[in-house]
């Protein structure tokens, strides 16, 4: 997931600079030559629109290094352009990789024409297939796709919404970081731009709750806990608060079998309660920092509540699992 962790600047930078512009009013961006609208185009018009392309052109790279960037990026900006979306993207990002590498392993040019491989014939040609294939073949049904799936998630009845919680919350206390949240986190952060935010609430807050909830049981289930637990326990709060679920990690690595299924429990019934109480979120990082941001956070006491709800089962849940250490 090379992608994702080159893209996340992007959507970070982006998405604060969107929130701060809410600060003026929802609809304050409309006004040109405001202060709101210069935000707006810094984050949505320009950091945002180069998510997708970053995210394809990097997939590309950890794939077929320098060579993929180029044909990454252009089958991204066409997955853009098409309404591909995000998916769309990573599509492009691995056939740019895999072709590229193809190229590279087919193409036999003499010893004095080798360095126009990587600048030259390797990005043209698979910029070329990847273009191509994006627009005629791989685009309209991804699109298609894409614009079920909007309209699934727009016209979602209040079961669904909590199912799709459910998941999204698990996921992103599967791997804390790993491929499996970054999965979950830009499948958030690609609706974003369709203007649906209830996923994003659902996936920030999931994601806060691993470290608070184990933060919380080092204070209440001293007895569960190492002394260096303990002492990790009290930076985890921070990260926690700041969506920085990776906090977590030290516990799940010392015990993976009672860890990861109370961190999953606690953060599916979070996401799971953040789309049943109807919370949508505009800003995609930023914890609970972005949330006394005016017109950022939709049903702000609810949200709360689903953050907390889930840190306590999560606590509740290593009491449960975790035996006593011995004296």
């Amino acid at each position: 997931m090379t992608g994702v962790s080159f893209m996340l600047p992007f959507v970070v930078a982006g998405g604060l600079s969107i929130a701060l512009s809410f600060v003026f009013g929802i609809n304050a961006a409309e006004q040109e030559g405001s202060l709101a609208a210069a935000l707006m185009q810094i984050g949505g018009n320009s950091a945002f629109a180069l998510m997708v392309p970053i995210l394809a052109g990097y997939i590309a790279f950890s794939i077929a290094d320098r060579p993929g960037i180029a044909p990454g990026m252009i089958g991204g900006m066409l997955a853009s352009s098409i309404g591909a979306g995000f998916l769309g993207g990573i599509i492009a990002g691995f056939l740019a990789g895999y072709i590229t590498q193809w190229l590279k392993k087919t193409i036999k040019l003499p010893e004095n024409l080798q360095g126009l491989m990587p600048i030259l014939i390797l990005p043209f040609l698979a910029s070329l297939i990847v273009g191509l294939l994006m627009i005629y073949l791989i685009g309209p049904p991804v699109e298609g796709i894409m614009n079920g799936l909007e309209s699934w998630l727009q016209g979602m009845t209040d079961a669904n919404a909590v199912l799709l919680g459910l998941i999204l919350g698990a996921m992103m206390a599967f791997d804390m970081g790993g491929p499996v949240n970054k999965a979950a986190y830009t499948f958030g952060v690609g609706l974003l731009g369709s203007e649906i935010y209830g996923p994003m609430a659902a996936i920030m807050a999931a994601g806060m709750t691993p470290p608070l909830g184990l933060a919380l049981a080092t204070v209440l289930f001293k007895n569960r806990f190492t002394r260096q637990e303990i002492e990790a326990g009290k930076p985890a709060w921070f990260m926690g608060i700041s969506f920085i679920t990776e906090g977590a990690i030290p516990f799940a690595a010392a015990d993976p079998i009672r860890v990861i299924p109370s961190i999953m429990t606690g953060s599916a019934i979070t996401g799971a309660l953040s789309m049943l109480f109807g919370v949508g979120l505009r800003a995609p990082h930023g914890g609970i920092f972005v949330l006394p941001i005016p017109n950022v956070v939709t049903n702000l006491g609810f949200y709360a509540l689903a953050i907390i709800a889930g840190t306590i089962v999560t606590a509740f849940m290593l009491r449960i699992l975790k035996p006593k250490l011995e004296e």
